[in-house]
């Protein structure tokens, strides 16, 4: 039978539950209802459970997903979606300035700092912390100085770990034949199609055009996949981030924030208004904060005029400051400059998350990039292999460290080989007409887009 992932009501409802309690709601009352009826956990890892539910139970979890959706937040007025009030509660919103364009060398390495770092986390995604941690040590490879292998590893550990299982055949070392097809490349590809048929005034809707015409929906996961669903469904926007979605708070629009950076340098406020209208296709609150923090620390960054630390305090100008988004980024900025060791800043984040939060979640993922930024002071090796091995959603969170310290780095010769070299110039991706673009052909279509009035 097939078991469709990310879309099961019975599948759903025990991570609406948990959102519920993270954003200001009482879930309580319907949790009771929902394990007294025998209904189970939310799937630790996987998007479906493995056994369907009974009808009874997915009608059940149906009628609960709606109750909860009409819950009252306590947390509301801290965290809108709406981007008015978001910049009401923001006193120091940057300036729009209009930005200027940055070179195609940085570019360039922007594209290839967000490979590196998503190919360095995909054979170690979905792992735990040691596990990570176990892997990397067989090999003397810890602290990461590059590409995981399996040579080496003791069989009894892969076999108590074993790597991802869709990744390792393209993205352990002994495999890497260019950069393997991967949605934290396929997202920015797609927001590269957006300004090229809509521009820089896009709107939601447009978005959501573009991935009916060009993203397959089996490259779809969590929140995207429900959003997916929703406008199949004939749901708009902003609807479609809100029907029976448990992960809108995850890190899906995070992932897909980098073009709205590099299209916007110097203009943090406007690549976060861009973000937000890429966001909230399928995000709420603190996921479209992720996006539009994102988006406005690689605006900064793009520049080449600031350091790793100017650009995080700029984007958090574009964060509700009471936020769980933004308490979470300050508190790891904090812990990155208090301990030199960056295995104890990781600890001490995977304690105060790991048990409430999925590690999908846009709130803890998004703290550990701030993080890893900062204890690395911006260096490239140092941000993407403090990222990757900080665990969580390591390639999303390596793609991201990447992509910002590689625009600090300036050009793809600032990046070490060792790290580019495996990717030959050349992207596989599920995304149409892009599919074996070099990252050279891509800064320069992205340049245009940059510059276009």
């Amino acid at each position: 039978m097939l078991r469709l992932t990310w879309v099961q009501p019975e599948d759903l409802i025990g991570h609406e539950l948990r959102q519920a309690a993270q954003d200001g709601r009482e879930p309580a009352a319907v949790a009771a209802r929902w394990r007294a009826a025998g209904g189970p956990e939310a799937p630790l890892t996987a998007g479906a459970s493995p056994r369907p539910a009974s009808p009874y139970l997915r009608l059940l979890a149906t009628d609960l997903l709606d109750e909860l959706a009409d819950l009252p937040s306590a947390l509301a007025d801290d965290e809108p979606t709406d981007l008015a009030r978001i910049t009401s509660l923001c006193p120091d919103w940057p300036v729009a300035t209009g930005g200027r364009a940055a070179h195609p060398a940085r570019l360039e390495a922007a594209w290839l700092g967000r490979a590196v770092g998503c190919l360095l986390g995909k054979p170690v995604e979905k792992l735990p912390l040691t596990a990570i941690r176990d892997l990397a040590r067989a090999t003397g490879n810890w602290p990461l100085t590059g590409y995981f292998t399996a040579r080496g590893v003791p069989g009894e550990l892969l076999a108590r770990h074993p790597w991802n299982r869709r990744s390792a055949a393209t993205s352990l070392a002994e495999n890497i034949d260019g950069m393997p097809e991967d949605d934290d490349l396929n997202y920015p590809l797609l927001n590269l199609l957006v300004l090229q048929r809509h521009g820089r005034a896009f709107t939601t809707t447009d978005v959501a055009r573009v991935w009916l015409d060009e993203l397959p929906a089996g490259r779809t996961f969590t929140a995207e996949r429900v959003a997916y669903r929703n406008l199949l469904s004939g749901l708009e926007p902003p609807l479609t981030a809100r029907r029976h979605n448990p992960f809108r708070e995850w890190i899906g629009a995070l992932i897909r924030a980098d073009v709205h950076g590099w299209t916007n340098p110097g203009d943090p406020a406007a690549a976060a208004g861009q973000a937000h209208r890429d966001a909230t296709l399928t995000h709420t609150a603190n996921g479209v904060y992720a996006a539009m923090f994102t988006a406005a620390v690689i605006a900064t960054a793009a520049t080449g005029d600031h350091d790793v630390h100017a650009c995080l305090r700029t984007g958090l100008t574009v964060v509700p400051p009471r936020s769980r988004l933004a308490r979470a980024v300050r508190r790891a900025v904090r812990l990155a400059r208090d301990h030199t060791d960056f295995d104890t800043v990781v600890d001490l984040l995977h304690d105060t998350y790991a048990a409430t939060h999925h590690w999908v979640h846009a709130v803890p993922n998004t703290a550990l990039i701030a993080a890893a930024l900062t204890h690395a002071d911006g260096d490239f090796t140092g941000s993407v292999r403090r990222a990757v091995s900080g665990g969580w959603d390591t390639d999303s969170n390596g793609a991201t460290a990447g992509s910002v310290a590689a625009l600090l780095a300036g050009s793809p010769r600032a990046l070490p080989e060792r790290w580019t070299a495996p990717l030959k110039n050349r992207l596989a991706t599920s995304v149409g007409d892009f599919h074996g673009a070099g990252f050279d052909t891509l800064a320069r279509l992205t340049h245009l887009e940059a510059t276009r009035s």
